[in-house]
């Protein structure tokens, strides 16, 4: 008995370890909901304390990739892309290039280093995958997945948060070949390509749906939402959902067989049944309120909280009607993450508020301006052991908000 109590110890203190040095878009699940506890209810005036700042990134929109142990970022220096490592102190561990980056539109790096199993992933935009040792920088294998696959680039660049599932490495080339393919994490091998719709990429980072018998991958193409088998690349069901440029950036939400996605451009959002296998959907509602362009929304309590693009209003509505309950022009459009009992909104406008949505109104309890940075505002915040992590532009800031 001891014995057996010892190996389970042994064994869940191993996936806690591997969990906590993992890191990718948007949290562990991709949701933007953060565990950590225990944190501010309320900022000085001035904002939380500052620990440390990095001023050198050049351009780009990457959120920060965090584990125990590293905080990672992409940059730009000339047309030259970047990713590079710091301790928990701020100091720089290494810096490594890793080509060509985005500079045509927007300019810089565009997704966030994805960390599993002690390697690194960025994609640039370009095409350009790339894998790297997450310990010192040095690159392990790198393709181009547009040329490799008959892909074409789209109109600001790739701009896609990379998926990992066991062994499996997804991307979203598009193109004649292919919607989406798997390769192997350690090698870049080909392991399947799921048929193609003859639609390009769509800036979309997939969602993993994982059901009793089966795991899907779900992304957005040019003009679709496609549901694709993760173990053999079968492309299971597609639905229409074009809007005005075939952007499509954020990452669909699921819960208990209801699947919302959503999109900017006065688009908004369509909230699908999921069949029990994964089959096949079918439409439930749809919102053109919430017109995210891509800073993502939460799931709480039963109500989508998020801000509109062409609608400038921050919205919550209902998971299972798709009511709009309430709406607040209480900031500027942006992105939007949870800790705690609260949301993080940080706007375009470079305000970062901390927002109580528990009595049925979006309070914002505090905010600051984003002292320092340049140009866009779009890099999603994060949270990793009571700190929070704001990037914009060329600089990234980490804040204690421990309470």
């Amino acid at each position: 008995m001891l014995r057996t109590f010892l190996s389970l110890v042994i064994l869940i203190s191993s996936f806690a370890g591997f969990a906590q040095n993992n890191a990718q878009w948007r949290g562990e699940n991709r949701d933007g909901k953060y565990p950590d506890s225990n944190l501010l209810k309320s900022w000085p005036a001035e904002g939380p304390k500052m620990l440390w700042h990095f001023d050198q990134l050049g351009d780009g929109h990457a959120s920060a990739a965090v584990t125990e142990k590293y905080v990672y970022t992409g940059g730009t220096e000339g047309d030259e892309g970047f990713v590079i490592a710091f301790d928990h102190s701020g100091k720089q561990i290494w810096k490594q290039s890793y080509g060509k980056e985005w500079m045509d539109s927007y300019d810089g790096v565009r997704t966030t280093p994805m960390i599993n199993d002690g390697m690194l992933y960025v994609l640039t935009g370009h095409g350009e995958l790339v894998a790297m040792n997450a310990d010192d920088g040095t690159v392990v294998w790198k393709k181009n997945v547009l040329n490799e696959f008959e892909g074409s680039n789209i109109r600001w660049g790739v701009t896609e948060n990379l998926l990992v599932e066991g062994e499996n490495l997804f991307c979203t080339p598009g193109g004649s070949q292919s919607s989406v393919v798997a390769l192997n994490k350690k090698s870049g091998e080909l392991i399947w390509k799921s048929a193609a719709k003859g639609e390009k990429s769509a800036y979309c980072s997939p969602a993993l749906i994982k059901l009793d018998n089966r795991s899907l991958l779900v992304t957005h193409t040019q003009n679709s939402i496609v549901g694709i088998d993760t173990k053999d690349g079968k492309m299971l069901w597609s639905v229409d959902h074009p809007n005005k440029y075939s952007i499509h950036p954020n990452t669909p939400v699921y819960k208990d067989g209801m699947l919302y996605c959503f999109s900017g451009y006065g688009k908004g959002g369509v909230m699908l049944q999921l069949a029990s296998d994964g089959s096949s959907v079918k439409e439930l509602w749809r919102n053109e309120k919430l017109d995210n362009q891509m800073g993502g929304v939460i799931l709480l309590d039963g109500k989508i909280y998020g801000s509109g693009h062409v609608n400038r209003e921050w919205f919550c509505l209902d998971w299972k009607t798709g009511e709009t309950l309430y709406s607040s022009k209480m900031l500027s459009r942006g992105n939007v993450i949870y800790a705690d009992g609260m949301l993080y909104c940080y706007g375009d406008s470079g305000e970062v508020a901390l927002v109580d949505v528990s009595n049925g109104s979006f309070n914002k309890v505090s905010s600051f301006r984003v002292p320092y940075g340049e140009k866009q505002h779009w890099a999603h915040l994060v949270i990793h052991n009571k700190k929070l992590y704001v990037r914009h532009g060329s600089s990234l800031m980490v804040y204690s908000i421990a309470k």
